[in-house]
């Protein structure tokens, strides 16, 4: 391990897993500046095992393990690794610390009947219903949220076997490592967490029968597990064990840590598989407002809360691209993202919020038959799919930028968001600023180098090493407010029919 401390040059690898794909980049610099290159990346799908749809735990950190080794190879020894990635899911251990199966799939729809039973069963479960499960924890209530999950399987042999759950990134932690833990931005996410007091809500985890103990204690980010063990640096063949940093493990908490903002006077828009849209708090805001928009309140770095909408993201032309391809068609996305450009806009709408969107499988057409509903207008071709995406995705982030301006009072100047820019824009009618498109492997990075002393100790002073490391490219409003007012009633019409 070099020497580290303010204005030491560092080499960190930042591993980032998404829901369909992982990688491994590699950030190296100062309190100066930092350069970010990708070294490796990976599929990642999950699979039917038996009749869950589970995802491939060792399959992930095979693909991390050749992003490090690559890392090496590549740009030098590392001082230190970091995971981040997609948040909800967990694996089970038993005594020994093996993994009993493969985390399930928040995609898969065994958390289906317990959700129901919750939200739509008089009086809940257990006396905990949809209004209590968010008063205790600030979270909106999905059927994918952990918590879930978890009662889903409270008769199952593997919960009977297990001594420890770990979300995702905090197994692959794990296995770098060879320490427990429950990273906290992470564990926000799983509706068992009080974020008023950042501690469990254990009078819902007990009402439920979830097995909250099975976690083990909250780290913050910035912790250091400790170092890499010896067996997986000797199975890379690293000469010396780098650090396993504890970073923000949720993907979107390691984005917006990095957000190259200059003040707190701004919303964010992360964009992926989900597109989250919102903006950072001093402190939670749960009550009815926030919960009948929507909003849920996840934690932050440096004790902030990520006040949030989960929109649904490029998963609907992920799977039209899948189901494209599938069926025999080449798909060239800046070829088609041009042709999609000479589409007229705002026309073709649908309300991507609609649950039947959240399957995989036959989506063009779901989309297709969605439009013909909400708009009256037939879709022909697969650029103008992708124009009524991409419309109806800056719809979808105008109700949730508004909406949170309006829930909380917090004064919007700007919107961050790397993707699909001027569209977002132009919804929104502030100036948005396009900062890096890697945007969790930036705050990964920085969360590293400050827990090494390489740059200041504040929000503020890791945020404008961003600043300084990125060519940052603002686009302006295009003062169109009455067409985006007619796309609201379009889409708001087309989900009171």
């Amino acid at each position: 391990m070099r020497e580290t401390g303010t204005g030491a040059v560092i080499r960190v690898a930042a591993v980032d897993l998404g829901a369909s794909s992982g990688r491994v980049v590699v950030g190296h610099g100062s309190g100066d500046g930092f350069t970010l290159r990708e070294t490796h990346r990976f599929g990642n799908q999950p699979r039917l095992v038996g009749d869950v749809l589970r995802w491939d735990a060792r399959a992930l950190f095979a693909g991390i393990l050749d992003g490090l080794r690559a890392a090496d190879e590549q740009a030098g020894p590392l001082d230190a690794v970091c995971v981040d990635g997609w948040a909800v899911d967990y694996g089970l251990l038993d005594g020994d610390g093996a993994l009993i199966s493969d985390p399930a799939s928040y995609r898969d729809p065994r958390s289906g009947r317990p959700f129901a039973a919750v939200t739509g069963t008089p009086g809940g479960v257990a006396g905990i219903d949809a209004a209590r499960l968010y008063a205790a924890t600030g979270i909106a209530v999905h059927s994918f949220n952990t918590v879930f999950q978890l009662m889903a399987e409270r008769d199952s042999t593997q919960l009977r076997a297990a001594r420890h759950a770990l979300l995702v990134p905090d197994l692959m932690s794990y296995w770098l490592s060879g320490q427990l833990g429950t990273e906290l931005t992470n564990a926000s996410t799983t509706g068992m967490l009080d974020t008023r007091t950042m501690t469990w809500a254990t009078a819902v985890t007990d009402a439920l029968g979830v097995p909250a103990g099975l976690f083990p204690r909250l780290r913050t980010p910035g912790e250091l597990a400790g170092p890499m063990t010896r067996q997986v640096a000797a199975d890379l063949g690293l000469g010396g064990p780098p650090l396993v940093v504890i970073g923000p493990s949720h993907d979107t908490a390691a984005a917006v840590a990095g957000v190259p903002a200059a003040d707190d006077a701004f919303a964010f828009v992360c964009t992926g598989t989900w597109a989250l849209a919102g903006v950072e708090l001093a402190a939670p805001v749960i009550n009815q407002a926030a919960r009948d928009a929507g909003f849920t309140n996840e934690a932050g770095i440096d004790g902030t809360i990520r006040f949030l909408r989960n929109v649904t993201g490029f998963w609907l032309l992920q799977e039209c691209v899948r189901q494209w391809q599938a069926e025999g068609s080449h798909i060239d996305l800046n070829e088609l993202t041009g042709a999609a450009s000479e589409v007229p806009g705002l026309r073709a709408l649908v309300d991507v919020q609609d649950p039947g969107f959240a399957a995989p499988d036959g989506m063009t057409q779901r989309i297709i038959r969605a439009c013909e509903h909400t708009s009256g207008v037939p879709l022909a071709s697969a650029a103008e799919v992708l124009r009524c995406i991409l419309d109806s995705m800056a719809v979808a982030i105008r109700h949730a930028v508004r909406d949170a301006v309006r829930v909380t009072g917090h004064q919007v100047r700007v919107v961050a968001n790397p993707l699909f820019c001027q569209l977002v824009a132009d919804a929104c009618g502030l100036p948005v600023v396009a900062g890096p498109t890697e945007a969790a492997s930036w705050g990964n990075v920085l969360v590293q180098a400050r827990s090494l002393g390489v740059i200041g100790g504040s929000l503020p002073e890791l945020r404008s090493v961003t600043r300084r490391s990125v060519d940052l490219v603002t686009y302006t409003p295009a003062g169109q407010e009455t067409a985006w007012a007619r796309a609201d009633d379009i889409v708001l019409a087309g989900r009171a029919g």
